[in-house]
């Protein structure tokens, strides 16, 4: 054991914590303010049901559980975390693996953290219009059927992984540093079929205002880059040099991207906005997940301002071809996800066609992406059809006339007006 690795993973699993946090922030500041407290309440039910899914059963079925067809882990092989814990004179400490570096509960905690924030990204999407406890339930659903799996695919040897068939078959290894295809790619997918289920809300594209408050959306952002940093450098898994570069090079595509939006927006509309800046940190985070410790600094720049200047479009792709993603997460998490992939193939150190590889890394990378959207969609798609015939997932029209916060948890967020518009 290192402790030095020891105390930093902790530390990692903290900060990977405070991103749905962070994001219930962002996303709250985002809305129109008689739904703000709905808003951050989406990412907080997403946290407690993730935590008691992945505590339980979802460790097991993505690293735990004995290998089924490469695509989940035997959910029973860790349930309740039997594979990791174990008591010595009445009191709980890690069952470790040999030679391990760290503690191996911690890795409980911070991959279940990363889950908890995959699940509460596909919320900003349904803003303003879903019944709390269908999200619930399909919170608890889809890190079963979806993220777990998909988590056990790529990052637990399974069929998308670096060492496993698809792979192999190419000839270059899978990379995905901190989850460009798991997270951003995954839940943004998830939130395009539900919104495509379920349908916008009321007004959409004609009278919908907001954000209602900006500082808040502004501050959330900043957070979610402090807790994003963290889940960079802590996808190397230890006190390394590999940790220090990975936040080094999600630094500078974060504020390459930020930057590169805002300019574009200047550009479009005559301001820098600060609902800009928001957005492009979140797209220059997304965009270098995968490959923050693969890209040179140029590349990480360049990444960064790729993503930022392409969100600003793809951000309102969704008034032409009318689906109502509330606050984004297709046209900037899953645009910006898929371009990290993608870009890795021209990118990467050693391997990329930049870097003198051949075609093969360029390839692995859309084979697995196109899997992901496929499954993605086809497991999303069921969970929400079901869920839409059995429990319903719309708020009735009142309800979404009168707001989220008195529809869904009967309280105001703000009490310092009659009208919450």
């Amino acid at each position: 054991m290192d402790s030095g690795s020891t105390a930093w993973m902790l530390v990692a699993a903290t900060l990977v914590f405070v991103m749905t946090p962070a994001l219930a922030l962002f996303y709250g500041g985002m809305v129109r303010a008689k739904s703000v407290l709905n808003m951050l309440m989406l990412s907080v039910g997403a946290g407690m049901v993730t935590t008691l899914v992945w505590g339980i059963w979802g460790w097991s079925i993505a690293f735990a559980g004995k290998d089924i067809g490469g695509i989940f882990g035997d959910p029973g092989s860790g349930f309740l975390l039997k594979d990791v814990v174990t008591s010595k004179s009445g009191v709980f400490t890690s069952l470790d693996v040999k030679d391990a570096l760290y503690p191996h509960i911690i890795d409980v905690g911070f991959q279940g953290a990363l889950a908890m924030f995959a699940v509460a990204l596909i919320s900003g999407a349904l803003a303003e219009r879903v019944k709390f406890s269908t999200w619930i339930v399909f919170a608890a659903l889809w890190v079963t059927f979806d993220y777990a799996p998909m988590a056990h695919m790529v990052w637990n040897h399974g069929l998308l992984a670096a060492d496993g068939p698809i792979s192999n078959a190419i000839g270059a290894p899978l990379r995905d540093f901190a989850g460009g295809s798991v997270v951003q790619l995954n839940a943004a997918i998830a939130a395009l079929v539900i919104v495509v289920i379920i349908g916008g809300r009321k007004g959409f594209g004609e009278r919908l205002t907001g954000p209602h408050n900006l500082p808040m959306a502004l501050l959330g952002a900043s957070l979610l880059c402090f807790g994003w940093l963290g889940l960079n450098a802590g996808s190397a898994f230890g006190a390394t040099g590999t940790a220090g570069y990975a936040w080094v090079s999600t630094a500078l595509a974060a504020g390459a991207s930020s930057l590169g939006w805002m300019l574009t927006q200047k550009i479009r509309s005559g301001h820098y906005t600060a609902r800009g800046a928001a957005f492009g940190l979140m797209a220059g985070l997304a965009v270098i997940s995968p490959a923050a410790s693969s890209v040179a600094p140029l590349w990480a720049i360049v990444m960064g301002l790729i993503a930022g200047v392409a969100c600003c479009f793809t951000s309102t792709v969704k008034y032409a071809l009318k689906y109502d993603d509330s606050l984004n997460v297709v046209g900037i998490n899953g645009v910006a996800g898929l371009l990290g992939m993608v870009l890795l193939g021209f990118f990467a150190a050693d391997t990329g066609l930049f870097s003198g590889g051949g075609l093969q890394q360029l390839l692995v990378q859309l084979v697995v992406c196109f899997i992901v959207i496929i499954y993605s969609a086809v497991v999303t798609g069921i969970i929400a059809f079901t869920l839409e015939k059995t429990l319903g997932w719309r708020l009735s029209e009142a309800q979404e006339e009168v707001g989220a916060d008195i529809a869904a948890q009967g309280e105001r967020a703000y009490q310092l007006t009659n009208k919450f518009e």
